[in-house]
Order: C-alpha cells, then sequence, then structure tokens
C-alpha cells in the first residue's frame, strides 16, 4: 500500500529530545507523526486504515510498521537511531482482549523501546482537551464513547455496532433518512419532506428508485452516506419525522456521556466533555444546542469543547506524556498543537 508523505520543512534536526512515532488509525485512513520530547514534529505521514477489523491484525501490523518506517524516512532518520516510544491508537482496539493483541504485536516488530497501543477515542480525548478527567464522545461514521480520571481508570463500551446496543453514527443517520424517505411515500410510515430531498439528492423520480438503483449497484452503496447531511438539513427546516432522528442521536450522546461520567464517578465534578467526528463537529444547531443543554442538565459542572486538532496530535501527546513521565511541559503541548502541519 502506498502512503501520502509529507516533510516537514525548516526542523532543527540536531535537538537531543528522545524521539517517538505517534499513529491515529481511524475506519478509513492513519495519520502518523514523529517527533521528539522537546515538542518538534519531524515528519507526518498519511496512510490507509489500520483497523484490525477492516484489514485484520496480521495486516494492522504489517501497515504500522510501513508506515512507522516512512516516517523515518520522511524524518531522514538513521536507522540506528531508536525510537524511545511509539503509541497507537486504532479504531477497533474496542474490547480488552482486542487492545492486548494488539500491544503485544505491535511490541513483537520492535519498532520501539515502548509501545502503547488502544482506542483511537483516547487521542481524541488527548486532542480535545489536557484535562485528566474527561469524557469523548465521537459520532462520525459510527458512534463511540470513552472516559478517563486522573487516577487511572477508564470508562469504555464495546462498540460493536446493534450487537453491542449501538445507535447512531453517520452511516446509521444516512440509512435512517432513506428508510423514512421510503415509508413516507409508500404509505407505511407518516409524511415527510425527505422523500422529497432524497429523490431530488440523487436525480430519480421516487425513493423507490433511489432505493432500486442502490441494490442493483447504479448507485454506488458509499453514496447512501450523503444522507445524513440530507437530514440534518430537512429537520433544520422543521419536518418533524427528520427532527424525531436527531433527537434521537442527541438521547444517544446524552445517554454515553451519562454512563461514561457516572461509572467515573464524575457526574457531580468537574470534567472536560470532548465531541468528535464529523457529525458532531459540524455543528448542527439543532443537534448541538440540545446537546450542550443536556449536558449542561446532566452534569451542571462539566466544560464541554468541540474537537479543534486532530486526532493524531492527541495521539502525539500521548507519546510525549509517556516519555514526560506525566503531562508534557505545557511549552512542548503548544508546540505541538501549533505546527502547522500535525493539522493538516
Amino acid at each position: 500500500m502506498t502512503a501520502t508523505r509529507s516533510r516537514v520543512e525548516g526542523v532543527d534536526r540536531h535537538g537531543t529530545g528522545r524521539l517517538y512515532a505517534a499513529a491515529d488509525g481511524g475506519n478509513s485512513k492513519t495519520d502518523v507523526v514523529l517527533g521528539d520530547s522537546d515538542g518538534r514534529i519531524l515528519a507526518r505521514i498519511t496512510g490507509p486504515t489500520t483497523s484490525p477489523h477492516v484489514i485484520g491484525l496480521p495486516g494492522t501490523l504489517s501497515l504500522l510498521a510501513d508506515l512507522v518506517a516512512q516516517a523515518r524516512a520522511a524524518a531522514a532518520l538513521p536507522g540506528a537511531v531508536p525510537l524511545a516510544q511509539l503509541s497507537v491508537y486504532v479504531a477497533g482496539a474496542d474490547l480488552p482482549i482486542e487492545v492486548e493483541r494488539l500491544n503485544e504485536g505491535v511490541a513483537g516488530l520492535g519498532l520501539a523501546e515502548r509501545v502503547t497501543v488502544d482506542n483511537d477515542l483516547f487521542a481524541l480525548l488527548r486532542a480535545g482537551t489536557a484535562d485528566p478527567d474527561a469524557v469523548g464522545v465521537v459520532c462520525g461514521a459510527g458512534i463511540n464513547a470513552a472516559g478517563r480520571r486522573a487516577d487511572g481508570r477508564t470508562s469504555r463500551f464495546p462498540a460493536l455496532g446493534p450487537v453491542s446496543g449501538d445507535w447512531g453514527g453517520g452511516q446509521h443517520l444516512a440509512a435512517m433518512a432513506l428508510y423514512h424517505a421510503v415509508r413516507g411515500e409508500d404509505g407505511r410510515g407518516p409524511a415527510t419532506a425527505l422523500t422529497d430531498a432524497v429523490r431530488l439528492h440523487f436525480g430519480l423520480s421516487t425513493v423507490e428508485d433511489v432505493s432500486v438503483a442502490l441494490h442493483l449497484g447504479d448507485l454506488p452503496a458509499e453514496r447512501l452516506d450523503e444522507l445524513s447531511e440530507i437530514l440534518f438539513a430537512v429537520a433544520a427546516a422543521g419536518d418533524a419525522v427528520a427532527t424525531r432522528v436527531v433527537r434521537r442521536l442527541a438521547d444517544e450522546i446524552e445517554a454515553l456521556v451519562r454512563v461514561a461520567a457516572a461509572r467515573l464517578d464524575l457526574l457531580d465534578r468537574p470534567y472536560t466533555v470532548v465531541l468528535g467526528g464529523g457529525v458532531l463537529t459540524a455543528r448542527h444547531p439543532q443537534l448541538h444546542d440540545d446537546v450542550l443543554a443536556r449536558i449542561a442538565a446532566l452534569s451542571p459542572r462539566a466544560t464541554v469543547t468541540v474537537l479543534a486538532s486532530p486526532p493524531v496530535a492527541g495521539a502525539a501527546l500521548l507519546a510525549l506524556d509517556a516519555l514526560h513521565g506525566g503531562p508534557c511541559p505545557p511549552p512542548v503541548e503548544e508546540m505541538v498543537r501549533g505546527h502547522n502541519t500535525i493539522g493538516r
């Protein structure tokens, strides 16, 4: 597999800091950065997904080794120079056994003196806040949540889809938009503006035509995901059916925060809620305002932030925390967050 390589220009490569590599592997792509303990970013690489749910554990290990090698090459790092830390955060590291197997597998690659592997939500959390007491909710293609406390405790969910009780995510919302559009058209469900919005979006005469085109492959299956944005637009225009779906998503986000925070005894304490993933970072007012109001009622002392830094910045900061034996110094964190390449 070929990754997109980008070398950071104008970096002083003669610093004395210890070196690390950090990876954020989502469901669609993987970002890898290589830097040092002084906060310099020496290289950034972007490649395909490293999720073991998508490519299997052997594929994950092989691709991670390749991406780290490419990052070393982009940083012009001689082979004899070791990495002190490799921190990897990937989608698909959901169950304890999966995290354990990934840690063993990545450690076995011999890429660094120390290795840490965990779910990508913890990179998102660190990218969103330095607060050690925090809960993160990601709503992108799918939905998940995790929490952490200063004492090292964490809270997480299996995040295996409907089989583990999950509801929501952009792909699910898109499917719900088509579901209600079809039923509104043929009379099995209430009339909804989703019907016209969906057929017009695809330029077809009926929503049934859309369903048939998706079934036969005349419309690529991935185009169904476009209906997530259609759902929010129709809800914002006042459609009752679409609005109910958006409110149901707000219910789910509230539930994820409530359960994760309660497990960590945070509900009545100050803590930070980080909202990430494309659905939440879009700040659709109907959803965003509802979620803020719900969290304020649930945990009046909580602070809510919407992710602004890329998750790979969180992976890098977690690697730096490991190198420094605790939260990295503020100037180092500022260098990582402010770097003009890591944020691309």
